[in-house]
């Protein structure tokens, strides 16, 4: 047995009874200084060792950096291993040649420079590194292991030390994790949510699993977040909304062996193909792959769906140019209708490039289009730009063949649909809400999504009237009460209330939305239809409707 694996077997069996806290590290680093100063005697069992720097060439197979330990101890006794996996198994190299740079006289930190050259036939992407300092294989032996990345990339530093694990993840001061298998442990997430409560996991592949109980801790501390990145994009973890408890006991497994997998994929050929022929049919151009984003837990050999509930789950996707926001959408693909709806998205576009941040309460196959959609009953209409927006977003459609039809009233069941759409939301197959809506009409979906969404509320006999034409007044409530469910608070208390109705003289004949129509004019999405006439009571037009879903929209922050 070579010595760097009997350092292996040592310290695995060490770090089974070794317990040692980050408070006793520190508090060993100011003993040491103190004694040292004073007595210059080397206090070996309380010794600790840390990478300054790493730098890893795979092409020169050389690493490179420094270490540094917290006594005044000079004998060079530092040892290096290099391996090619987790597990360190895969014995890449070793060294014993450091160089003594200078020992500060303040903390006692004394610092040693070294080279490695890799004396494997060939080397990876990425390595791990193991170094040790102390005397031999007795007391004050100490160690730590780092994951460094081929030059050209960010290195990253120290990953743990004074006790076996590591390896699957490296922090950095930011709360960023680089994980190179599809895994994340619970010690690595929880030092990085120490040094940040943003924490990022980069990594390499298109899955990860995360321990829930790590998760579920972190979320004490509130504020917390948790994103995961890789080549196909970002998918950021709503916390608050996933109830950890409640998936083990789904699964009937304690919270410990209960792991969150996230997926971030590319579609399979075949889907691939797919996605664009849909595409093309919503009158579109594609613009990036689409990708699967998903979200399971699993434990006791089972594995459920993740469900956020109502809460809006932001996801990234990359694409590679510059978009103009008012063409462009995000847009989720459904394997069952092959059909694309509207996804809430922003861009961000800067130096060709442009960050698509699409936001939805649920797991599906995401994409980012662009259309240049046009009316010919539009051309001098007040609500052309907005018609059209909406119209490339996937949200409005048109009347019949280039016609929008802007003058003509809206039903209730028209604009439900239009408010599912906009939300983002998937259709309810079961009708259970009114009594006038037959299974089979074409808005049955949309209006018991609407209604269980709490959007829509229906007449005291328990009828929708999905015909009948909408007033003003229906159209504001249904607004405001969308806002509500996208999480964007809009009340107003009664002396503003008052404060919003009282410039419009005809506000005494609001029947029962007072509260949600002066919401409304306070957040500027409605607008009387003079300047002192509300017109609570008049039926409401598509370009109406469409003119007040893009404003509640960009309120939302769903649109740009």
């Amino acid at each position: 047995m070579s010595q760097i694996e009997k350092k292996n077997v040592y310290n695995r069996e060490r770090s089974k009874t070794q317990v040692k806290s980050t408070v006793l590290k520190k508090t060993s680093q100011a003993l040491a200084g103190i004694m040292i100063a004073s007595t210059l005697v080397p206090v070996l069992a309380f010794a600790d060792i840390d990478f300054g720097s790493l730098s890893y060439d795979k092409y020169s197979k050389t690493i490179t950096g420094s270490v540094y330990t917290n006594t005044y101890q000079q004998d060079k006794n530092v040892t290096f291993g290099v391996y090619g996996d987790t597990n360190l198994q895969n014995v890449l190299g070793s060294t014993y040649s450091v160089t003594y740079r200078n020992t500060d006289t303040v903390s006692g930190a004394t610092y040693f420079d070294f080279r490695i050259n890799l004396s494997s036939a060939s080397v990876p992407d990425s390595v791990y590194v193991q170094t040790y300092y102390g005397a031999g294989y007795g007391i004050g032996n100490e160690y730590d292991l780092a994951y460094v990345l081929n030059s050209g990339q960010t290195p990253i530093n120290s990953t743990s030390s004074s006790g076996w694990g590591g390896g699957v993840g490296s922090i950095s001061n930011n709360g960023v994790i680089e994980v190179s298998g599809d895994s994340v442990d619970t010690n690595t997430l929880q030092r990085a949510f120490e040094n940040s409560k943003e924490v990022k996991i980069k990594i390499k592949g298109e899955k990860l699993a995360i321990p829930a109980d790590a998760l579920a801790e972190a979320l004490k501390k509130g504020g917390v977040s948790v994103t995961i990145i890789n080549d196909n994009g970002t998918y950021t973890l709503p916390l608050a909304a996933m109830k950890f408890e409640a998936l083990a006991k789904e699964l009937g497994a304690e919270l410990k062996d209960t792991k969150i997998n996230v997926t971030i994929a590319k579609v399979a050929d075949a889907t691939a193909e797919d996605v664009t022929k849909a595409v093309y049919a919503a009158g579109g151009s594609p613009i990036k792959n689409a990708v699967d984003f998903n979200v399971t837990a699993s434990g006791n050999s089972k594995s459920v769906n993740v469900d956020f509930g109502s809460t809006y789950v932001s996801r990234t996707l990359n694409v590679n140019k510059n978009l103009d926001a008012k063409k462009a959408t995000g847009a989720l693909y459904n394997e069952t209708t092959k059909k694309l709806s509207f996804v809430p998205s922003t861009f961000q576009s800067k130096d060709g490039q442009t960050v698509a941040t699409l936001k939805r309460n649920g797991n599906s196959i995401y994409t980012v289009i662009e259309a240049n959609k046009s009316f010919e009953d539009l051309a001098s209409h007040w609500s052309k730009a907005d018609v059209e927006m909406l119209a490339n977003k996937l949200v409005v459609e048109g009347a019949a063949d280039k016609q929008f039809q802007p003058d003509r009233n809206i039903t209730r069941a028209e604009f439900a649909a239009l408010v599912v759409r906009s939300l983002g939301l998937n259709s309810v197959t079961a009708n259970t809400y009114f009594t006038d809506i037959n299974s089979s009409a074409w808005y049955a979906g949309v209006v018991a999504s609407a209604s269980k969404a709490g959007i829509i509320n229906g007449y005291e006999d328990n009828t929708f009237r999905p015909d009948a034409q909408i007033t003003r007044e229906e159209l504001a409530a249904m607004i405001i009460r969308s806002l509500s469910y996208a999480g964007v608070a809009s009340e107003v208390s009664e002396s503003n209330q008052a404060q919003q109705l009282a410039k419009f003289k005809d506000s005494s004949k609001i029947v029962w939305a007072k509260k949600e129509i002066a919401a409304a004019v306070n957040a500027g999405i409605i607008n009387g239809l003079t300047d002192d006439t509300i017109g609570s009571a008049e039926k409401a037009t598509r370009s109406q409707a469409a003119t007040m879903l893009k404003r509640y929209l960009k309120l939302a922050d769903f649109i740009d």
